[in-house]
């Protein structure tokens, strides 16, 4: 049902669990119209069912209302908390509750086919964290007036890596087999590449992985048009990656967010 892109975080990079969790993601997502779910997929209790035919032309045309900001409810089958239960736990027990709609962003969704004879199709969707795309899948199916479910996943893209960066299962076996596993490990770095980076002096490095703030007159490899929470990845002069600094105004430094240095 789900395949795809999974970082894994080992030793000093698990410091950066926190930070992944805010990253976008890509997928592939399969789906089916004409019935509906408990669990919004292909794995769950059917609750209802449709004659309606569609073609790809009318899911084109209602897609619009599916990008950008919009507001989603979460299925009941999540992990999102309700007084302190999990949404999970409550329909395992066939309770169903009122959820709040969500804000998330659908930055991209494509119809990249769809078979009108068996009404199955695929989409492409890149979006923000807390996006269900089995939700999606539903309410565009919902939208039609004929129902619809996911029926596989596939994620392409998340942290910044791609399905090129990533080893299947098997691979990673074959290669632990053959002790060379450890080369397919990135440095904690990379994760981080859409942060500009900033090298600084001997002096600079110590205190900054000592925890202290350096004062931003004197990194001079600063851009110009700094902003106020700019977050950069902060380097020695060797190239060491030495952590995570973020420009604080109000004390005029480069303060530390999160050091990845012994």
């Amino acid at each position: 049902m789900a395949t795809g892109v999974l970082p894994l975080l080992l030793g000093k990079a698990t410091r950066a669990a926190n930070y992944l969790q805010d990253t976008d993601k890509e997928y592939n997502a399969e789906f089916k119209l004409g019935y509906c779910t408990d669990t919004q997929d292909s794995t769950g209790k059917t609750l209802n069912k449709s004659d309606i035919k569609v073609t790809g032309e009318q899911i084109e045309d209602i897609l619009t209302d599916f990008r950008g900001n919009i507001l989603q409810t979460p299925p009941m089958y999540s992990a999102v908390q309700i007084n302190g239960q999990r949404l999970y736990t409550l329909a395992r027990k066939g309770i169903e509750v009122e959820r709040e709609k969500r804000p998330v962003t659908v930055y991209k969704l494509l119809l990249n086919k769809f078979d009108k004879n068996t009404q199955s199709g695929e989409l492409t969707i890149r979006c923000s964290k807390g996006t269900y795309i089995r939700t999606i899948c539903a309410d565009i199916g919902e939208k039609l007036g004929c129902f619809g479910v996911m029926t596989s996943l596939r994620r392409t893209f998340a942290a910044g890596f791609s399905l090129t960066d990533a080893v299947t299962l098997k691979e990673a076996e074959e290669l632990s087999d053959k002790d060379i596993l450890k080369n397919r490990v990135y440095p904690t770095e990379n994760l981080f590449s859409a942060f500009g980076a900033v090298k600084v002096s001997p002096a600079q490095s110590t205190r900054f992985k000592n925890g202290g703030g350096l004062s931003l007159e004197r990194v001079s490899a600063l851009p110009k048009n700094i902003f106020d929470g700019m977050i950069f990845r902060v380097k020695s002069s060797q190239g060491e990656f030495l952590g995570l600094g973020t420009v604080d105004f109000e004390k005029a430094e480069l303060k530390v967010l999160r050091l990845f240095c012994d």
